[in-house]
């Protein structure tokens, strides 16, 4: 699919013909539901509230509606289901297959998944076409904290001179390196100097970067246009991608995207995810670095610098400082050791 300048409004677009194409083979009460919440909710998620109603569509029709056609499934059927129901709903996402592809479900999944089949539930109880809603008493599974992870100082420099020098990469990375090295040490760069997500990094536009005043136009989550700011380091390394960007030959003029693919068409969200898992493998094997690890390790760099989570909250685009909290201001080693020699048992005479 070819992207159009407006990244964003594209990204809806593919998203809103995706929930009509999954739709189609579903019960009608499917659409009814994504059409009911598009005026508070955006089309990818209403777009992964659909793919998750398609697994529990599923699911019933091979456990409890068994012989009927998924698309013959009404609220009628659905409001004859009881809790251990939805308690086996639970179990079955451990391991099942849809769509001949096998899948399993870490406990953040399922609980996703049973938050979208309660909103589902909900909807059609407040419309007053379910009399019960018995899906409102299943308990959401217990989440655990999640190890956070994150570079290490001397891991982030190594993983930008990697980007640099490709050394230890195949040949055959190597050979892609030389074209793709001054954009890849501007990608990594930006993700360790100003925590912009995947998704965001992906929608800039060359003219969304103002180099005068060392900043940018990132689009948040829920459209909200917002700038943020880059140091000397950032500037250098987009400084050095843009030059070489102009000097692609091939380039359409009208592509507006600031990073490109091999093939001088915006670059994916796939296609990053799998340039930092190439370089930070070979730097740190043993942490499953992704662009969202080099986005932790903003947030907690920054929030040990300036020892300020609502700053930190404002550069990371979260709604809920509890967010910021909970993930990045988690004390590293150095702060233990240090606040550790300030326990004494005896004062020293």
């Amino acid at each position: 699919m070819k992207y159009s300048n407006n990244y964003y409004k594209q990204r809806e677009i593919n998203c809103l013909n995706k929930i009509d194409e999954v739709c189609k083979d579903m019960p009608s009460i499917l659409s009814e539901f994504a059409l009911g919440i598009s005026e508070y909710t955006s089309p990818l998620t209403r777009l992964n509230y659909v793919y998750d109603m398609r697994i529990f569509f599923d699911y019933l029709i091979k456990y409890y509606f068994i012989g009927k056609n998924i698309k013959d499934l009404s609220l009628k059927d659905l409001e004859t289901l009881e809790i251990d129901h939805y308690e086996n709903f639970l179990a079955y996402l451990s391991h099942y297959t849809i769509n001949g592809k096998e899948e399993v479900c870490n406990e953040r999944a399922k609980a996703r998944k049973l938050a979208t089949v309660r909103a589902f539930f909900k909807y059609f109880f407040n419309k007053g076409k379910l009399t019960k809603n018995t899906s409102s008493k299943i308990s959401l599974p217990k989440l655990h904290d999640k190890e956070i992870v994150r570079l290490d100082v001397n891991e982030m420099v190594k993983l930008v001179e990697l980007a640099e020098s490709g050394n230890s990469l195949t040949d055959r990375q190597k050979a892609y390196h030389q074209n793709t090295k001054i954009r890849d040490v501007a990608i990594i760069t930006l993700f360790l100097g100003t925590g912009i997500r995947n998704s965001e990094l992906v929608g800039l536009n060359v003219d969304d970067v103002n180099f005068d005043d060392y900043s940018f136009v990132v689009t948040r989550k829920g459209g909200n246009r917002t700038i943020l700011y880059f140091n000397e380091e950032v500037y250098n390394a987009l400084h050095q991608w843009i030059i070489y960007r102009n000097s692609i030959k091939d380039l359409d003029k009208s592509e507006k995207a600031l990073f490109l693919s091999l093939q001088n068409k915006r670059i994916s969200v796939r296609t990053i995810q799998e340039l930092v898992k190439k370089y930070a493998k070979i730097i740190t094997p043993l942490k499953k670095i992704t662009p969202h690890k080099l986005r932790s390790t903003f947030g907690t760099n920054l929030y040990h610098e300036t020892n300020d989570i609502y700053l930190v909250a404002d550069f990371l685009g979260h709604s809920d400082v509890n967010t910021t909290k909970k993930h990045y201001a988690a004390m590293s080693e150095d702060v233990r050791r240090k606040a550790i020699k300030s326990v004494k048992i005896r004062e020293e005479e």
